[in-house]
């Protein structure tokens, strides 16, 4: 009688056996976890023909932007749940320093008239913008084929939502030295009616419709971000500076560390997809898309922006030097 065969147990997970060494904790804890992959006709595992598992056949599975392995996306930064949260536990830490400090030192009542103004007309709505990329990062989490690239999504989810809680923070701080100007209660009318904020508003609410995951990355992170942060964190945080809003300037550099994490991790998916044939047409023509819209907005917004004439042209360079840098090349960058 022939003896069953002994199997020899693996010394790690057989998706990282490959590697010849002891996995990290970042590639244990984010590498293959998305069961919806497993089978491309049954994403849920249910009724192939039922609508949740049709939006993702449509809208990952069949997304033109094509890598025959996703789960090979590694995030540079290697960032996992329990790093993050040291990471913004300590960013947190000093943000709500920065506010505990100079609300000590009467910060809002050596505020000029006309910068709070500003303020209530160019930030304080903002709260409406960073809100809709929290939106986006979140169906991006949902919708991205690879795990690893789901969790950078879900952790810039998280950032936004940062972002939205320190300026409803200082919305607050400052209805309480300008009660006149509408902080708290005129933001929803700026970002509706406003001409400085219909850009913003036309780029963000489209994007939120860009329902092919890869389109939503583009339009996302490709454009929409990095001109929000070249104009409603730096562009600001530097007039800020000029108007003796010293407070507001450093908020906004805290901001921007986040942003340059999510560039890195953009930019390493972008070179990943350009490794594989016909990735880069792909690419350029999403960016070709959504660009416009993204120079409107700049425009739109910096113009209402006081001291500094040339903002709109800094930022569309900054947004196109970050797409240069990832390795497209779409025309007129």
């Amino acid at each position: 009688m022939t003896q069953p065969q002994v199997l020899k147990p693996l010394k790690t997970w057989s998706h990282l056996a490959t590697r010849r060494r002891k996995p990290s904790e970042y590639e244990i804890v984010s590498t293959n976890l998305h069961y919806t992959t497993d089978n491309p006709d049954a994403p849920f595992e249910l009724d192939p023909n039922f609508e949740m598992a049709q939006w993702f056949k449509r809208n990952r599975n069949a997304s033109p932007l094509r890598h025959p392995d996703w789960n090979a996306f590694r995030d540079p930064d290697e960032i996992v749940y329990r790093t993050y949260n040291m990471l913004q536990d300590g960013q947190e830490t000093y943000v709500f320093g920065l506010l505990d400090q100079f609300a000590t030192r009467g910060h809002d009542a050596m505020l000029t008239p006309a910068w709070a103004s500003t303020l209530a007309r160019l930030y304080t709505p903002a709260r409406f913008l960073f809100h809709a990329l929290q939106m986006g990062s979140a169906y991006l989490t949902q919708m991205a084929p690879a795990s690893t690239i789901s969790n950078c999504a879900a952790y810039q989810t998280a950032d936004s939502l940062r972002w939205l809680t320190h300026t409803a923070y200082r919305t607050k701080e400052l209805s309480l030295t300008f009660a006149d100007l509408g902080f708290g209660s005129g933001e929803r009318r700026c970002w509706e009616l406003d001409a400085a904020w219909q850009g913003w508003r036309k780029l963000a609410e489209q994007a939120l419709t860009a329902w092919d995951w890869a389109e939503c990355f583009v339009a996302l992170n490709l454009v929409a971000r990095p001109a929000v942060e070249e104009t409603i964190l730096r562009g600001l945080g530097v007039a800020a500076r000029h108007n003796g809003d010293t407070l507001l300037g450093l908020v906004t550099d805290a901001q921007l560390v986040d942003a340059q994490r999510h560039r890195r991790w953009a930019t390493e998916l972008v070179r990943m997809a350009l490794g594989h044939e016909g990735n880069h047409a792909v690419l350029n023509a999403w960016v070709s898309k959504w660009e416009p819209l993204a120079d409107e907005a700049i425009t739109a917004w910096c113009a209402a922006l006081p001291d500094a004439p040339e903002a709109g042209a800094r930022a569309k360079e900054a947004t196109r030097e970050f797409r240069r840098a990832t390795g497209l090349s779409v025309d007129g960058l």
